[in-house]
């Protein structure tokens, strides 16, 4: 969220993409994992498709930029720590989940209170008002859902396949995206760049299936 004030969002999902690339080097020094050379060539396709779909909004913000690599690395780190944790512990979703909460929560508190929006929060006017509470606690509902999917895919498969998972949610996102809220001019290149992530993200999920 922080990054998009100083990248377009094209490039933030370019950017964000690149995240596979983090990801299969954090699962080589996190738990020596190796992958074959089909799996190599998918990765390299998606990163070369997202940065076709973004090649018309090549803008250069030194701290956005910054902010998303960080994000991407932090990401990477996350899902490989998961997967590793989740094997050797013998812990499954829900364990892996309350022990995250245990760890970040003090520090997101902290953070929120130090930056002003626990403050902020308590005096939102409509903090109590059931509407928004409603939907505060939906909201939580599907944050928990998006949370255990993750940790359970990523435990179940790898955090090479989760990363591959958040392409593949991109495509369908930019899809729904533009036939319910319209506003994007069509432009080929990112048409095409978006494809050629799809693209890997199914040849990744092939070579998956088949084993290779």
């Amino acid at each position: 969220m922080e990054s998009v004030r100083g990248v377009n969002v094209p490039m933030y999902t370019t950017l964000r993409r690149t995240t596979v690339v983090f990801t299969m080097t954090m699962e080589y020094f996190l738990a020596k994992q190796k992958h074959t050379p089909p799996i190599i060539g998918s990765v390299a396709l998606i990163v070369f498709g997202a940065f076709v779909a973004g090649a018309r909004d090549l803008s250069f913000d030194a701290r956005g930029y910054a902010i998303v690599f960080v994000a991407n690395i932090t990401t990477a780190i996350y899902l490989a720590t998961i997967n590793r944790i989740g094997k050797s512990s013998g812990l499954n979703s829900f364990g892996l989940m309350w022990c995250n909460g245990l760890v970040c929560g003090p520090s997101v508190l902290l953070l929120t209170y130090i930056q002003g929006d626990l403050k902020r929060a308590m005096e939102f006017p409509y903090l109590y008002s059931p509407g928004f509470m409603t939907v505060l606690l939906f909201s939580c509902i599907l944050a928990f859902l998006l949370n255990y999917t993750i940790f359970w895919n990523t435990i179940l498969n790898s955090a090479l396949t989760q990363s591959m998972c958040g392409n593949l949610k991109d495509f369908f996102t930019v899809g729904i995206g533009w036939v319910l809220f319209g506003g994007l001019p069509f432009d080929l290149l990112n048409v095409i760049g978006q494809g050629l992530g799809f693209l890997g993200s199914g040849l990744y999920a092939y070579c998956k299936i088949k084993g290779k």
